[in-house]
């Protein structure tokens, strides 16, 4: 999936190749490919201290005359970069030396030495005012981020971005940090809020940097599914023409939610096999994999048990396109984790569905809130008396 508008972090792209260099159902062939795209730009950006995490990770060789000519290099840039920075602080303006500095931060960005990076752009950021250049350090800093999946840095840098725009910030910017909210939240299981975000987001992107936008729908797609209501999805994704304009360029996922929207359980099926290989395949994704199939299926076994009372076994397995025993070892499971309101009576081979009283639950909350502020009321008269 890639898409034609904007240009991708090349960190990011090639953090997917290693991705992908190390997953086990990539085919040999491929990862030869991968193994020589990854040297390639390693490289080309004189990427040091990322050549030898690599080699001590047996992902690549290590060739140490290769790895003492790109310390060279690197050398030869940093001194470069330190006459630069001591030419604007003698001789020329604050703007000067902040660009000058934010170059040696951009640098160690390119050679992928975290550490120094981060350290560097401390110091460009004591020398920028304006809110804006602030902000544009911070998507520096969670571009590198998730290029190490550091989740920690990435929630960090998000609290920082918005406590920035509490002193002003333009909507460009303000936007574009939903994305990358979105996609932390996504990536750390937190689906319904990244869809609300993706969704937000879906007609001001401009985020090329992390993601193109085929991948943007494909991850506000397989969010919103498993996080809004037959109405919501609906209105913001199965009819939203942002997504109409791009979904048929992914293979399998306009049929994987418009089948589900249409009860069309047969072809979700058959669909559903398709998207998971793109899910596997995901560094961000991947993790999550088997949460995220758990889920998918309990949206649309309870979307096709929402229209009965009762039904048997073997016309669910026949509108599934499955096997009795399947559907029957399937819901065994989610019934038993809580995940599907309904039983078995596997003598008779029929569903009964038992879906609890909203009302009810609605009056059994109450109460318990009740219950406990009455609690709290008395221990604080209790001290008051005191």
């Amino acid at each position: 999936m890639e898409g034609t508008e904007g240009t991708q972090q090349p960190h990011l792209v090639l953090a997917n190749k290693l991705f992908l260099l190390t997953h086990s159902d990539v085919d040999d062939i491929q990862k030869v490919r991968l193994r020589e795209e990854v040297i390639s730009t390693v490289l080309a950006d004189d990427m040091a201290p990322l050549y030898e995490t690599l080699a001590a990770n047996s992902v690549l060789e290590l060739d140490q005359k290769v790895l003492d000519s790109m310390r060279v290099k690197i050398a030869e840039e940093l001194k470069k970069l330190d006459e630069k920075i001591a030419d604007a602080e003698e001789n020329l303006g604050e703007s000067e030396v902040r660009e000058a500095h934010l170059a040696k931060s951009l640098f160690y960005i390119r050679i992928a030495d975290k550490e120094k990076a981060l350290e560097q752009l401390k110091i460009t950021e004591g020398k920028t005012v304006a809110v804006g250049q602030r902000m544009d350090l911070v998507f520096y800093t969670l571009q590198m981020a998730f290029f190490y999946m550091d989740f920690d840095l990435v929630s960090r840098s998000i609290d920082k971005a918005k406590n920035l725009f509490e002193e002003g910030g333009d909507w460009e910017r303000k936007n574009r940090l939903k994305v990358y909210e979105g996609l932390y939240c996504m990536s750390t299981r937190n689906f319904k809020k990244a869809a609300d975000l993706f969704l937000d987001s879906i007609s001001t992107f401009t985020t090329y940097e992390i993601f193109p936008y085929d991948t943007f729908i494909f991850y506000t797609v397989l969010a919103s599914i498993i996080s809004l209501d037959r109405v919501s999805l609906k209105q913001k994704v199965v009819d939203a023409p942002e997504i109409l304009t791009v979904i048929s360029k992914i293979p399998y996922l306009s049929e994987f939610l418009n089948s589900l929207y249409e009860c069309q359980y047969k072809s979700f099926f058959s669909a559903f096999a398709g998207i998971t290989e793109h899910i596997k395949l995901d560094r961000y994704l991947h993790p999550h994999f088997r949460f995220y199939m758990r889920e998918i299926r309990t949206v649309v076994y309870s979307q096709f048990l929402e229209s009965y009372k009762s039904v048997t076994i073997e016309a669910m397995a026949k509108a599934f396109g499955v096997t009795v025993d399947f559907i029957d070892l399937e819901l065994s499971r989610f019934i038993a984790a809580g995940k599907l309101h309904c039983k078995i009576d596997k003598v008779a081979g029929v569903l009964e569905t038992n879906r609890p009283d909203a009302k009810n639950a609605l009056y059994q909350a109450t109460i318990k809130q009740g219950d406990f502020l009455l609690n709290r009321i008395q221990k604080l008269s209790r001290v008051i008396d005191l």
